[in-house]
């Protein structure tokens, strides 16, 4: 979670994570604008350098050699990212729309997204061709592949369309890597046939003589089928259909062929290429709108025709980075001249490159050598680095500065991205000393507009609450029914408001469900820092919209509540629940007997993976596998434990498992036993222990080691630290019956808690005073 003091005065915003995006985060962390708040929203954590990839292909390289961790860079550079699909803009009101998140606000807008083949416009390519973009679909069907042809018994013909360089270059990789892996078994690599066709005349139509003669050698020598003047028109199961009436087994095809945009940007109202891809002046503006940039694939150059290669999305960082700034100050663009002739090297599969320049062309080993050399620099720019911290007394400076003269100035001199006159004093205002009491409070003009579209849940017993806002709520506590209350508040630990507000709704509902009750309302207490109108209004839309989703989705309706100002974002809710007065499915924590078998139905790790986000340490897929338990509900997990005859439950939060499973044996007067080998374990947990970062909370719950009999037989093991992690909506941890564990299990799995395990079981109390043992 990136922390300020400066308040937001501008929103850029960057739909996709490519090349030139990647980039331009560097160029922004590297010199920070004072103000300004830096968004990338992308479908994928890790994004792909298209350079590398048929070298992944052919198995020269991992995943993580050829991707870019956003999620690192983003943490690093101060940048927020926001994992999601892209599906429109709304330029009148300066949004982006998204598929499963609200509206995201932009101020300035840059678009670099790449192209995608367009088979849908081929009739049968879509369910039966595999497009090489998006890379990160291409990857799984690699990979299934991969198994396919291990598994694969006789012939199997894979066809690629499309002769340029990027189908060539693959074609080969693909080649070198699936007959090493026929070898490696044993088997004929000669049952791999491999058949390239091409629309063209020729092959790598764009690249000189001699480099297209090199390659057709090199295809020759190899036994590929090359079939040029062969349009694909059609594909059906296992064979290719041309425009010229010919046909061609094809047990796999892959589509490197006809690139266009995405169907969504049809909608924007932005002048588009005939096919797809946005129209962008010389300073990488578009020539609809001012506010909107692209480039990279995604972006067709008016000045001159660019072949889309990687090497002018790379180049274009820089002078996207310089313009948007220079957009963002009202100060003039400034023109990308794109090179005429540019290196491409390209490879063969087998450590062989070719090097192409204009009417140049040579190549050998030294070539890939080299190539690889390339490649690698380029990407530890983006995945070795130090956090970039931002200068903020300077930038504070700067800061004040810029909204002192944006106030002074008359509205007819004001210029670009300039602030107006009264967001020159909301600045003022934001920066300035603010009071306690209730003047840090959140004005009520800006709570009604963020909150004015929220829609709680409806019950039939809440008789005052948002739908009539008073001084509190009224609820009704239906005949028969006690109420069940808890409390959770916390700062953010993540840049997205969003999911934050979902992480935070989610972790206040633990303790009613664990309890076997039912939510009935909550009332939220938040504090924002403070900043201009429109951006705390947004923040407030983001996050209590996140929180909302949730609690609606419980059935617990949000009554009221109270937001005021603070330096960190943070959020809490007071629940109230309803269960049977006579206490019939209450599930506590001191009901566990001996024989009782120990379930937990998450991983843990949050602790120290979020520790080791805050100082960019962990891998970006770490946290999304870490976020998406997190905003899984225990709601129906409740139900099936206490369907399985629970004796005992409670939700993993900041005491972390000992110190739970600790609350759980006292009052129940029992021992336990902690199996370390079947903890379910959050993906790169381990690892950011044995890296020596572990959260903050962590020294006071190493406290109760003292209730472990036989620590020290397993200190030393990579998993022991992880028993004091504390947890942010964490699962369930309970007591089952040994016989009905494990169809209890089967159950919750079944439910979606893919990590349910039984961890342990319950003993009755010994001598020692220690309660908890541990084993292997």
């Amino acid at each position: 979670m990136q922390s300020s003091e400066q308040p937001v005065l501008r929103d850029l915003v960057l739909v996709g994570g490519g090349h030139s995006h990647v980039g331009v985060l560097r160029m922004f962390a590297m010199k920070p604008e004072p103000g300004l708040r830096i968004t990338v929203i992308c479908t994928d954590t890790d994004t792909p350098y298209s350079g590398m990839l048929p070298g992944y292909v052919a198995g020269h390289y991992s995943f993580d050699d050829v991707h870019i961790d956003l999620g690192r860079l983003a943490a690093a550079t101060g940048a927020r990212l926001y994992r999601d699909e892209v599906i429109g803009i709304d330029r009148q009101n300066q949004q982006v729309i998204c598929r499963h998140r609200p509206p995201v606000a932009y101020d300035l807008l840059s678009i670099n997204i790449g192209s995608t083949p367009q088979v849908q416009q081929i009739e049968g390519a879509q369910a039966l061709a595999v497009p090489v973009k998006p890379i990160a679909q291409f990857n799984q069907r690699w990979l299934q592949l991969l198994v396919k042809v291990r598994e694969w018994r006789g012939r199997m013909t894979v066809a690629v369309v499309g002769g340029g360089a990027g189908g060539v270059e693959l074609l080969l990789a693909m080649q070198y890597r699936l007959r090493h892996e026929l070898k490696a078994l044993g088997r004929n690599p000669e049952d791999l046939n491999f058949v390239l066709l091409t629309a063209s005349d020729t092959l790598l139509p764009t690249h000189n003589s001699g480099v297209r003669a090199r390659f057709v050698r090199v295809l020759r020598e190899r036994n590929v089928e090359v079939h040029t003047g062969a349009e694909v028109v059609q594909v059906s199961p296992g064979c290719l259909h041309t425009k010229n009436g010919r046909t061609f087994d094809a047990d796999e095809t892959m589509w490197v062929t006809q690139a266009g945009g995405p169907a969504w940007l049809q909608s924007t109202g932005l002048a588009l290429d005939a096919n797809g891809f946005i129209q962008v002046n010389a300073q990488l503006q578009t020539l609809t709108d001012p506010k909107i940039f692209a480039a990279g694939d995604i972006a067709c150059f008016s000045e001159r025709p660019l072949e889309k290669a990687g090497v002018f999305a790379v180049r274009m960082a820089k002078p996207l980075a310089r313009n948007l700034r220079r957009s963002l100050r009202g100060q003039a663009l400034q023109p990308y001249t794109p090179q005429r002739r540019w290196l491409a090297l390209i490879s063969t599969g087998n450590r062989y490159a070719v090097a192409s320049r204009g009417p140049l062309g040579f190549a050998g080993g030294w070539v890939w050598r080299w190539k690889d050399s390339i490649d690698r620099q380029f990407m530890r720019r983006f995945n070795e680095y130090a956090p970039m911290a931002q200068p903020r007394t300077a930038s504070l400076w700067a800061l004040l500065t810029q909204a002192f003269s944006a106030w002074r100035a008359p509205a007819s001199g004001r210029q670009g991205m300039q602030l107006s006159s009264e967001e020159s004093l909301q600045a003022l205002s934001a920066i300035a000393m603010r009071c306690g009491g209730c003047g840090a409070k959140v004005g009520a003009n800006i709570l009604s507009r963020a909150l004015g579209s929220l829609q709680p849940v409806a019950r039939q017993d809440v008789l005052i609450g948002l739908h009539e806002p008073d001084d509190a709520a009224v609820v009704k506590v239906p005949a028969g029914k006690a109420v069940v209350q808890t409390v959770d508040f916390f700062r953010a630990f993540i840049d997205d408001p969003y999911l934050f507000g979902k992480v935070a709704a989610n972790h206040a509902l633990g303790d009613i469900f664990a309890m076997g009750g039912e939510p009935q309302t909550a009332t939220a207490v938040c504090t924002v820092p403070p900043g201009l109108e429109a951006k705390v209004e947004d923040l407030l839309l983001q996050m209590m919209g996140g929180a909302v989703e949730v609690l609606n989705a419980a059935g617990c309706s949000l009554v009221g509540g109270h937001t005021g100002e603070g330096r960190e974002l943070a959020l809490g809710f007071a629940i109230n629940g309803l269960i049977d007065e006579k206490m019939a499915q209450v599930m506590r924590k001191g009901g566990m007997q001996a024989g009782d078998l120990l379930v937990l139905t998450k991983p843990i790790g949050t602790g120290t993976l979020f520790a080791a986000h805050a100082r960019g340490a962990a891998r970006g897929r770490w946290i999304d596998g870490a976020m998406q338990s997190m905003l899984m509900s225990n709601q129906v997990g409740a139900q099936i434990l206490s369907a399985y005859g629970a004796t005992a439950c409670t939700d993993l939060t900041g005491f972390g498992l000992l110190g739970h499973l600790v609350e759980m044996t006292r009052p129940s007067g029992v021992d336990a036993e902690l199996q370390l080998s079947a903890l379910p374990l959050m993906d790169g947990a381990v690892e950011c222990v044995k890296a020596g970062i572990v959260s903050s909370l962590q020294p006071a719950n190493v406290r109760l080691r003292r209730a472990l009999r036989n620590a020290e037989e397993f200190v030393q093991d990579a998993r022991y630290p992880l028993l004091f992690d504390p947890q942010t909506a964490g699962g369930l941890l309970a007591s089952v019956p040994a016989e009905q564990a494990d169809a209890c299990v089967a159950a919750l799995q079944a439910a979606g808690y893919a990590h349910t395990a039984i961890i342990g079981h319950v003993m009755a109390a010994g001598q020692a005073i220690e309660p908890v043992v541990l084993k292997t």
